[in-house]
């Protein structure tokens, strides 16, 4: 667009090559005005072809280059100025002609003008950052440009900001799409009344010329064309073609942003036929042209779907007698000729042998559908530029102009009728593309602005059959993958199924498609049409069948499958979007009674198709073992439409039911994907790899599950409701493999299951009965219902934030359907069942985000166990919530044991659905319940509490379900012929309950105990292997004692299904017994079985009440509540039973019974009053005993466990307080334990590697474990109140002149330009930036034991977070983070108090000891390990900052360099301390960081460094600070040399640190004393001094002369008037204070000074110096620093110190003078110094005052300021562009301590091989970096060579973050998070807090 947009502003223009007719070369623009005269005139044929002729010649300059292009010599071809200058000299033609001889700008500003700007319709490609306001769309896919959205008002809307994927469009103006409130300002008015008309001449010369220029373009497009080879992939031709049209197309999309008059002018040209005819018939004599139309031709012929040769479909049989012909016509209709695909692919047809055995069906073409499949006619130019877009694989440009012209409305129609025309072609191109992602979204960029619009999408349907276009597109291409389906009958299979291991299912080729179709399908009147054509359901019913049983997994019994294909990922994606989408999108449109017609059609054809499905893959009534296959989409369709039929359209159910036999084929694979789920979580399918459990939880999870897993079970729920309950649960079980296990007798043998798996596979059967039995989701739950239960299921599991949970729940998967996530609904119900929990910060340092906690009421009457276990991707969150509700019981008081799941009531039934229960009360599962109760109850193996709980949770939903009708009496009454086959009388669970059993026959193997015993006279036959019942005549029954007949589940279910075939396909209806054939003999009767019989005599009740016993493990523990209570009968509903355990279980159960029956109440108190021992046979009793005795003992081992578990806890606790305290400094206990005896002993150390105790000596040293990092935070310290902030315009840049590091920086570079170097090195401090901050966790090692630790990290290969090699390791002990090992000097830890004893010498006497102990040289000890170390770790010190950090000297390497350094080293730690203590010392106590103090170590470490320097006793500042020199003039002889520093420009606390680090340790506290006091004497004159500069010249006379006055007072020497007042004199004698110019008056304070403010202002000058001596003799000594107020900090600190005399009285106000001890006369000494002052300022007296003003009241270090709303940060950083290469960076991110703007892995800043914000992060934090990265809202730290992402401190209004703005809702800042942020800056421990860290490689 460059070129385009240069020329559009008239800029210089390139040479102009010679046009071919001399005559022509005339001025441009005269030409352009004369024809546009010539063609005004009535009849201006002549200037037409004038014009005609000037196009020719102009356009087809640029011909030649086109060829040109293709041969690759376009150089040689241009001509004059080269292949650019033609086609620039075109344009330029072009541009000239529109305008008509007038300027091209103003020509535009003209057209502008009448621009009817309604609509904004501006296009945008993928990455744009875009808005979505779902309160104002009308379509789901509506969206606004940043500017629209800003500027309307969506205040309180539900909107959010996203990024691109496709690209699109901006909707604002179009009320088709969106509501017209949401309009911003600029679309608001409907201006097109108050647009004057276009005035004619305006565009005249538009409709001339933009014809032949479009032609051109298309020529161009056509010559450019290869058809590609068979395997050269052409794209490096096709992007050379597309780059040399970049300006004629940018000249195209500049015109169309001209407005509404421009683009009706282009609208015009695009569509009007007759000019497309005259220009391209490539039949004029022009033989480029022929040329041209020929290329275009051959590019047509690949065009159609169909080549011309008869190609046959399969995959459809041929028409059966019984089916309508007119379904097969419509279909042939739909389909067409769809041949098998173009013979480029045939490579992958190998299946097509196998497809070959399927009957083909030759279908008849019709007329209609022959212009799908058939080769493509251009009437138009859009149609042929449509055309070569597609070919050339939508370029960007291109899209971007065809959809700039949408506004349009006539443009818009034709183009999507052309769009419609070319969509087979568009798929076909699709699939052959190399870059099918990028062409996807570009397809989809379009489509989806044009079939967004209801209106548009309705009249395309109706004039050009989109419908039958888009279906008959989509199964051909799944035709190009189809494969012979495996499923059940593999030889003789006809079903073929899609290949998901296709690339066009891998790769989601299909989706562009797909998405368009459920887009049209949203809207009601295309939606309609569909469901009402019978051929399209029948078309579409045969693509789903596609989907049916595809990606089929095999169990493998033997080896572990060798390649684990991930195919299963294709297939979930494939049926949620290509079946389940248009499904949702179907069903959203029949809500209402009148809609029944539509869902009697899909029904009918699903069913039709199914019937088809059971055919071709042969099945009969047995699924093929170990198979089983996630998808089958036929079964959802027909259930979801089912359930749409009742719920809301009032259809009867039954008259959409097919027949008996159908419904028991139907609910057998959904019933097999059950089964198949418990065998996968039992383990049975393990050596299928992981993959198979991938499956199993895609299939729950909640993105599919209500395509999934929902209507299967409402499916099977459907059938169970029609089917016989006996013949339904014999085949749960008998598919769940578990027959074999319910029997009566001890041990079985089970032929299908080895013995681990049979538990949880009868867990699985129970619970898959449990969810079958009490899910309601489709069975009349309203939908709010089915939202809060979804909602409580999901919060019952885990805590959840806002958007999890919004992600977690199913939402109707169609996007369009209406139900929109953040609805009413949903928020209402959330805050109805969910406590919000703000974001909380843990000590540790992990964030919190906003969290959603159930509400206690949702936990005691709504935690629905069933829901929970249907949802939960993995079981773990099942025990998640068990635990949850477990501490919810304990603390409410509620029950204090381990509860079971509650029970819970379920809605009512819908009417169509009540046959389901009816599984409740049915013999055999009556049966199932009695075995397993039995079986509990004698402790058989396998059996579970899960078990347990299943079998009475089925007990009690039969209890609250059973038919009321029955009275007591006629139950009791039946006779014995009513039930001579069964164990029960009846089928009623309430009475069956109280039927006593006495014997069973059972078959058990030989080996088993029941085998021993006699049968007794009268027995029944068996368990569930013979359902025989004991009520028989004796006779009867001793007769059929030895030939019982085997009635097994599984035969008793044979006899079922053969009973309902025979009655739908014989005449009579007569029941046929089962053939007794082999197969169906029952599974357990192998030959070692032999047959017992048991005595049982029990009914359900008695064995319940012995369960009680059993429980509760009492004898007896059962009493009727009734029998005290008669109310409990009345009032059911009892609160105490609501919670608890088994036994509360139970007693609820016989509370029921006994309601529902006088029976079973009477029963029950019967067998109460018995008082039976527990269980009848002997040996049981002692088993019994032994469970009893078992339990005791477990309790008591359960005890001794807490017991051990309690005392574990507290010991950890004990060592968490002290090793890893990061918070509370309180109660630490420091890990060296100093002595409390006065006597003097050495320190003690454990090394926490051996683990041995012992002092630090000089052959085993011991060493601290710390952490040495450069830190600048220091640095940022800022002498301003006012809080900087992050700029978010371009005037609010920030320029770091005034932080502590810059002024530093400034006075040590001033002072190097006048005084010598090695004296400036000395006079101040540097590590304000890049200082060396060194931190310990306390923990101490021997250094030889850490040398070896570090090697086995060596050679430990697991990737650690740091570097071994770089000397990084963490603790042995606590784990952090450290780097190097600091030696701890032998001797006492704490100074002993020999050497704080105060001393009554003189100060004179001291000071000349000190002057002496410096003068000796320190010789290094011997070489001794220790002073090994001592010099190794110096070494890391250095190390650890950059060079420039370090080198501040004029002669590189300089040893004052190394002194400056070292003592710099000690500074920098005291001042940190001091900034972690808030930067004073009120609160006084232990150092914060207590024992992980390491001061004492490293001054020691220090001093034996810097005592190998000697300073020359000629300059060492003592002798300047406590002698007078005689001569003061003999530094003025030496001009040529620089001068010394004076020392008043000394900084005191420097010097303070070479004075204590000169002297050989220990220290003497007396001596230490000594140093304070001399050095506050210097400070305090430069507190006087500093003062004298500050104030006027009034001011100075008034001072010096009350100064004078008490010169002679006995304590002048201690009152600061009088040296104030000699400091002026003596001041005045230089020209310090003659500079008073005019710019001084801004610097002197506006305040007059009183003796108050004078007070504070020297002790504000002198404290930050008090209280870095304080922490220094805190550290040396051992000594309390005491706390106080922060108005006596000054006092209470120098008192400590030992300024203060201690005679002094505290009553009148305190004074900082007093505090002075002069070691010589005061006068003189000042005099001295000041004598230096005046030499120097004689010369540069601007720079001496400069020095002498120093700023020592830094505050607080912060990070900027930001703004309250992240949107503000990301508007401006976003698009913002980078200052090295000004582009916009992809990744932006801001510093969040400078604001200095950098570009994340941006190559274009690049130096040296480190990206910038690495550089950055060493530049501005010597190595930390923290940056707030713009399009993630995530911070992120950079520390060294390894970075974390820390988390964001900007959350969302429910407090959660937004990583990547993937939501895109407003974020709000967290002041709170910001704070934790900024404290772990400040405090260094980003290494200590944060735990994920990662190398970055200089990458970032």
């Amino acid at each position: 667009m460059a070129a385009a947009a240069a020329a559009a502003v008239g800029g210089p223009q390139p040479p102009q090559p010679e046009l071919p007719a001399p005559g022509l070369a005339l001025d441009k623009a005269a030409t352009a005005a004369h024809l546009k005269a010539a063609l005004s005139r009535p009849d201006n044929r002549a200037g037409a072809e004038e014009l005609q002729a000037l196009l020719e010649r102009v356009l087809s300059a640029e011909r030649p280059l086109a060829a040109a292009a293709d041969g690759e010599e376009a150089a040689a071809a241009g001509g004059g100025g080269g292949p650019g200058a033609a086609e620039e000299e075109a344009l330029e033609w072009c541009k000239c002609l529109l305008a008509g001889g007038g300027g091209y700008d103003e020509f535009c500003a003209a057209v502008r003008a009448y621009d009817p700007a309604a609509l904004c319709g501006l296009v945008w490609t993928a990455n744009f950052v875009a808005y979505r306001c779902r309160t104002c769309g009308i379509s789901p896919c509506m969206s606004l440009c940043a500017e629209c959205f800003h500027q309307g008002d969506h205040t309180g809307h539900d909107f959010n900001m996203f990024r691109s994927q496709a690209g699109g469009a901006c909707d604002c103006g179009d009320s088709n799409v969106m509501r017209e409130s949401g309009f911003c300002k600029r679309h608001q008015i409907k201006s097109s009344s108050n647009i004057p008309c276009v005035p004619k001449d305006l565009l005249m010369m538009s409709e001339f010329v933009l014809p032949r220029f479009i032609f051109c373009l298309i020529q161009y497009l056509r010559e450019g064309y290869n058809e590609p080879a068979a395997d050269v992939p052409s794209e490096k031709d096709l992007n050379k073609v597309l780059q040399l049209l970049e300006p004629q197309i940018s000249f195209l999309e500049d015109l169309t942003k001209m407005g509404g008059a421009m683009r009706s002018v282009l609208t015009q040209v695009l569509t009007n036929q007759q000019n497309y005819k005259d220009l391209t018939s490539g039949l004029g004599e022009n033989a480029c042209a022929k040329k041209s139309h020929e290329k275009y031709l051959i590019a047509l012929k690949s065009s159609g779907l169909t080549y011309p040769e008869d190609k046959l479909v399969y995959g459809l049989q041929e028409p059966s007698a019984g089916t309508s012909t007119l379904a097969v016509q419509g279909f042939a209709g739909a389909t067409g000729t769809l041949g098998q695909l173009d013979s480029s692919d045939e490579e992958d047809q190998d299946g097509s042998q196998g497809l070959g055995k399927r009957k083909r069906v030759k279908l008849s073409s019709s007329t209609k559908d022959q212009s799908i499949m058939d080769v493509l006619k251009h009437k138009s130019f859009l149609e042929e530029l449509l055309f070569w877009t597609i070919k050339y694989e939508f370029p960007q440009k291109m899209v971007t102009f065809l959809l700039n012209m949408l506004p349009d409305q006539e443009y818009k129609v034709a183009f999507t009728k052309t769009f419609v025309q070319h969509y087979a072609f568009i798929m076909k191109t699709l699939k052959k593309s190399h870059e099918s992602d990028t062409m996807s979204n570009r397809i989809v960029h379009i489509s989806v602005q044009l079939f967004s619009n209801e209106e548009l999408a309705r009249q395309v349907t109706e004039e050009c059959q989109l419908l039958d276009i888009m279906v008959t597109v989509l199964l051909y291409m799944m035709e190009s993958c189809l494969i012979k389906s495996e499923l059940q009958d593999e030889e003789n299979s006809l079903h073929v199924v899609v290949n998901c291991g296709e690339a066009l299912l891998k790769n989601n080729t299909y989706w562009p498609l797909v998405s368009d179709f459920i887009n049209i399908l949203s809207h009601q009147s295309v939606a309609k049409r569909f469901l009402e054509d019978h051929g399209l359901l029948v078309t579409w019913m045969n693509f789903v069948s596609f989907f049916q049983g595809m990606n089929l997994n095999k169990r493998e019994l033997n080896e572990h499958v060798e390649f684990e294909s991930q195919t299963y990922y294709a297939a979930f994606a494939a049926e949620l979007e290509a079946c389940a989408q248009p499904m949702w999108g179907l069903l959203s449109h029949c809500k209402v009674r009148e809609t029944q017609e539509y869902t009697r059609n899909v029904v009918r054809y699903c069913l039709e198709a199914l019937q088809d499905w059971f055919d071709a893959i042969n099945f009969v009534d047995e699924p093929a073992p170990n198979q089983v296959t996630f998808h089958l989409p036929l079964h959802r369709y027909y259930a979801m439409f089912l359930s749409k039929a009742v719920k809301c359209q009032e259809l009867d159910l039954d008259s959409v039911l097919p027949d008996q036999e159908m419904l028991m084929k139907l609910m057998i694979h959904p019933l097999q994907i059950q089964a198949s789920l418990a065998e996968i979580h039992s383990n049975m399918w393990v050596r299928n790899g992981l993959q198979i459990k991938g499956q199993a939880m895609t299939y729950v999870q909640s993105h599919f599950c209500n395509s999934m897993i929902d209507p299967d079970i409402y499916l099977l729920q459907v059938c169970a409701s029609r089917l016989d309950p006996d013949y339904f649960i014999s085949s749960v079980f008998e598919r769940f493999k578990v027959v074999d296990l319910l029997t009566m007798a001890s041990q079985h043998q089970n032929t299908v299951l080895d013995a681990e798996h049979e538990r949880s596979m009868l867990e699985g059967a129970l619970t898959f009965l449990v969810i079958l039995l009490s899910l309601r989701l489709h069975l009349g739950m309203s939908d709010d219902e089915i939202l809060r239960a979804e909602m409580v299921a999901q919060l019952c599991m885990n805590d959840r934030t806002h958007s999890s949970l919004l992600d977690l729940i199913p939402e109707n998967p169609n996007p369009k359907s209406g139900i929109i996530p953040g609805s009413y609904s949903f928020e209402s119900v959330l805050s109805a069942v969910a406590d919000f929990k703000a974001p909380v910060f843990e000590p540790g340092g992990s964030m919190q985000q906003g969290m959603y906690t159930p509400k206690a009421e949702v936990w005691d009457q709504e935690f629905d166990p069933v829901m929970v276990i249907l949802r939960t991707v993995y079981r773990r969150d099942v025990q998640s919530a068990m635990d949850r509700y477990t501490a919810f019981l304990k603390q409410s008081g509620k029950f204090p044991g381990n509860p079971w799941p509650p029970y819970k009531k379920r809605t009512p039934l819908h009417p169509s659905y009540k046959g389901l229960m009816r599984l409740l009360h049915c013999k055999t599962l009556h049966i199932v319940l009695f075995t397993l109760l039995y079986k509990i109850l004698m402790d058989h193996q396998n059996l579970s509490e899960h078990v347990l709980c299943m079998v009475l949770y089925l007990i009690e939903l039969g209890l609250e379900n059973s038919a009321e009708e029955e009275s007591d009496e006629e139950a009791s009454v039946c006779g014995p012929e009513r039930c001579h086959d069964s164990w029960f009388p009846g089928s009623n669970l309430v009475s069956n309950m109280r039927h006593f059993i006495n014997y069973v026959r059972v078959r058990v193997p030989e080996t088993a105990p029941e085998v021993k015993r006699d049968s007794p006279a009268s027995t029944s036959s068996d368990s569930l292997s013979s359902l025989h019942s004991s009520r028989r005549p004796k006779v009867l029954q001793r007769e059929n004692s030895g030939t019982a007949q085997v009635f097994s589940l599984v035969a008793e279910r044979r006899k079922k299904f053969q009973e309902i075939i025979n009655r739908s396909s014989s005449e009579a209806n007569q029941v046929v017994r089962p053939k007794t054939s082999n197969k169906w003999s029952a599974p357990g009767s192998a030959p070692q079985l032999t047959t017992a019989i048991l005595e049982i005599k029990e009914s359900i009740l008695s064995l319940l009440i012995k369960l009680h016993h059993k429980l509760s493990g009492k004898q007896n523990s059962y009493y009727p509540p009734w029998l005290d209570d008669i109310e409990i009968l009345i009032q059911p509903e009892i609160p105490k039973y609501n919670h608890g355990d088994g036994i509360t279980a139970v007693e609820r159960i016989l509370l029921k019974a006994a309601l529902q029956s006088r029976m079973n109440k009477r029963i029950i108190e019967e067998i109460c009053r018995k008082v039976t021992p527990p269980v009848p046979p002997k040996k049981i009793t002692a088993a019994e005993k032994k469970t009893l005795d078992k339990e005791e003992r477990r309790q008591k081992a359960r005890e001794r466990q807490q017991k051990l578990l309690a005392e574990f806890a507290s010991r950890q606790k004990s060592f968490m307080e002290t090793a890893m305290d990061v918070d509370s400094p309180e109660n630490d206990i420091p890990m060296e334990i100093a002595t409390a005896e006065p006597q003097v002993s050495e320190a003690v150390y454990d090394c926490v590697i051996c683990g041995q105790s012992g002092p630090s000596s000089e052959d085993r040293p011991t060493g601290l474990v710390v952490l040495l990092q450069a830190s600048s935070v220091l640095g940022q310290c800022r002498d301003n109140i006012e809080p900087k902030k992050l700029p978010i315009t371009e005037e609010e840049q920030i320029y770091p002149w005034d932080t502590c590091a810059a002024v530093h920086d400034v006075r040590l570079s001033l002072l190097q330009r006048y005084f010598k170097d090695s004296s400036c090195l000395l006079a101040v401090s540097i590590g304000w930036e890049g200082g060396v901050y060194v931190q310990t966790c306390g923990h101490t090692l021997h250094i030889d034991c850490h040398k070896s630790y570090m090697e086995s990290l060596r050679n430990d290969q697991v990737l650690q977070g740091f570097s071994v090699d770089k000397g990084e390791f963490t603790c042995p002990l606590c784990r952090q983070f450290a780097n190097s090992v600091l030696p701890c000097y032998p001797g006492s830890n704490v100074e002993s108090n020999l050497w704080q004893r105060p001393s009554n010498k003189s100060i004179q006497d001291l000071i000349k000891e000190v002057e002496e102990l410096q003068g000796r040289p320190g010789a290094f000890p011997s070489e001794t390990n220790l002073s090994k170390e001592m010099e190794s770790v110096m070494k890391d010190i250095k190390n650890t900052t950059q060079k420039k950090y370090r080198d501040y000297s004029k002669t590189p390497g300089s040893p004052d360099n190394d002194f400056l350094f070292m003592y710099s080293v000690a500074r920098t730690n005291l001042e940190l301390e001091l900034i972690h203590r808030g930067g004073n010392l009120c609160s006084g106590g232990a150092s914060t960081a207590g024992k992980r103090s390491c001061l004492n170590q490293l001054f020691h470490v220090l001093a034996l460094h810097m005592r190998l320097y000697s300073i020359d006793s000629e300059y060492n500042p003592w002798r300047k600070l406590t002698q007078l020199v005689e001569e003061m003039n003999s530094q003025q002889g030496n001009e040529e040399q620089q001068p010394e520093v004076p020392i008043l420009y000394h900084d005191v606390t420097s010097l303070l640190l070479i004075q204590i680090l000169m002297m050989p340790q220990p220290l003497r506290k007396d001596h230490f004393t000594c140093i304070v006091k001399v050095l506050f004497t210097l400070l305090y004159t430069q507190a006087l001094v500093a003062l004298s500069v500050k104030c006027n010249e009034e001011d100075r006379l008034a001072w010096k002369h009350t100064g004078a006055l008490k010169k002679n007072a006995c304590d002048a020497e201690k009152s600061y008037e009088v040296l104030l007042s000699l400091v002026i004199s003596e001041l005045s004698k230089g020209k310090l204070y003659h500079e008073e110019g005019t710019q001084e008056c801004a610097m002197v304070s506006p305040i007059a000074w009183s003796p108050e403010s004078m007070e504070k202002y020297l002790q504000d000058f002198c404290l930050p110096f008090l209280r870095i001596t304080s922490l220094l003799q805190h550290h040396l000594f051992g000594e309390d620093l005491p706390s106080c107020q922060e108005e006596e900090e000054f006092s209470v600190l120098s008192s400590c110190l030992g300024l203060l005399p201690t005679f002094y009285q505290t009553e009148h106000p305190f004074i900082s003078a007093s505090c002075l001890d002069w070691p010589v006369p005061a006068f003189d000494i000042i005099s001295q110094w000041c004598f230096e002052i005046n030499s120097f300022t004689e010369r540069h007296a601007e720079q001496g005052k400069a020095l002498l003003i120093q700023e020592s009241r830094w505050k607080l270090p912060h990070l900027l300021q930001l703004p309250e709303n992240y949107n503000t940060i990301f508007q401006y950083y976003h698009r913002k562009t980078c200052s090295v290469c000004t582009k916009v960076p992809k990744d932006p991110a801001v510093c969040l301590v400078c604001g200095t703007f950098v570009c994340l892995k941006g190559l274009c800043c690049k130096q040296q091989s480190y990206c910038e914000c690495v550089l950055h992060s060493q530049n501005c934090g010597a190595g930390t970096g923290i940056f707030l990265l713009i399009n993630a809202s995530v911070i992120i730290i950079i520390r060294g060579h390894r970075f974390c992402l820390w988390g964001s401190v900007y959350l969302d209004a429910h407090g959660e973050e937004d990583r990547d703005l993937r939501r895109g809702k407003p974020l709000y800042i967290c002041k709170e998070r910001y704070k934790v942020l900024e404290q772990q800056w400040i405090s260094h421990t980003f290494d200590h807090i944060n735990k994920r860290w990662g190398p970055h490689y200089n990458g970032l």
